[in-house]
């Protein structure tokens, strides 16, 4: 098999893996199993399957579907989707490199038009996964409204019934919900990666920094550069930050709103991995209650 096989016959390549005619290298990810595959032309690939058996309902192609729609933009770079079948999404290969402060200057003013182009709605045409988990994309209108019942309630009721909150943990997460309204900074649309923690930037050897892994839909986009900030924030990020700023200025008062975006994804942390992250949920509710909003 080599690249223009692949192309047009993409439905055969769990076959040529099954049969171990491609050369398989295993490589690091997220929640999914991957590798570089090396075709028969030289050509490489990057693939990611679920640890057991197909992956769970949707989530390849809605992962395919982010990717496409971030794509189209011609902005901040992603990989090409080449195969997206329920037992394998493969795309091409990136080759690694360093992050520098050239490429940090670029993905910044380039993330920014990536938010100005825009969405339809909050939300996506599909349902998501955000890591392991479903991600309800039901399309809303008021940000505020729609990050509540989408993107914090959902992952708060799945951390409770989880055991990994303390148990003053979901009144405090509440009185946050249920003032949402109060922090101000109410924006259209943007379209975002959804899930931009540091380790979904991929620094490559072309220099440029490409985005990965998304959980792309319409959000509001002071949630993509909060969540640059967290695990330690993204190399250079000051250097993105104001690279952003100069393209497309942020709303007053978006420095202290980082923790309240930044509270969905440690939510989906706790959710998911359980209550280690706990002591992040509990650094962004006590920031909230008692900075500037408080």
């Amino acid at each position: 098999m080599d690249m223009a096989y692949l192309r047009t016959h993409p439905q055969h390549l769990p076959t040529f893996l099954t049969h171990q005619r491609i050369r398989e290298t295993p490589v690091h990810s997220g929640v999914c199993s991957a590798s570089r595959l090396t075709l028969d032309d030289g050509a490489s690939v990057f693939a990611k399957t679920w640890p057991s058996g197909p992956a769970p309902n949707g989530m390849f192609a809605a992962e395919a579907a982010g990717l496409g729609w971030l794509r189209e933009t011609g902005t901040v770079p992603v990989p090409e989707v080449l195969v997206a079948l329920p037992e394998i999404l493969a795309m091409e290969w990136v080759e690694p490199g360093e992050p520098t402060r050239e490429a940090a200057e670029r993905f910044g003013r380039d993330l920014a038009r990536l938010h100005r182009s825009g969405a339809d709605g909050f939300g996506a045409e599909l349902p998501g996964y955000i890591g392991p988990l479903p991600l309800d994309n039901t399309r809303g209108d008021s940000w505020a409204s729609w990050f509540a019942e989408r993107r914090l309630r959902p992952y708060l009721k799945m951390s409770v019934d989880r055991g990994a909150l303390e148990s003053s943990d979901p009144a405090a997460v509440e009185k946050i919900i249920n003032t949402l309204h109060r922090y101000g900074g109410s924006e259209p649309p943007a379209r975002i990666h959804g899930d931009l923690w540091p380790g979904n930037v991929l620094w490559a050897a072309d220099g440029r920094a490409w985005l990965v892994d998304p959980a792309a839909h319409g959000g509001h986009r002071e949630t993509d550069l909060a969540t640059l900030a967290m695990f330690g924030g993204a190399p250079h990020l000051a250097t993105i930050i104001d690279a952003y700023q100069e393209e497309w200025p942020l709303s007053d008062g978006w420095r202290e709103r980082i923790p309240l975006h930044q509270l969905h994804l440690w939510l989906v942390h706790t959710a998911a991995f359980g209550s280690a992250y706990g002591s992040g949920v509990r650094a962004a509710v006590a920031t909230l209650s008692t900075g500037r909003y408080g």
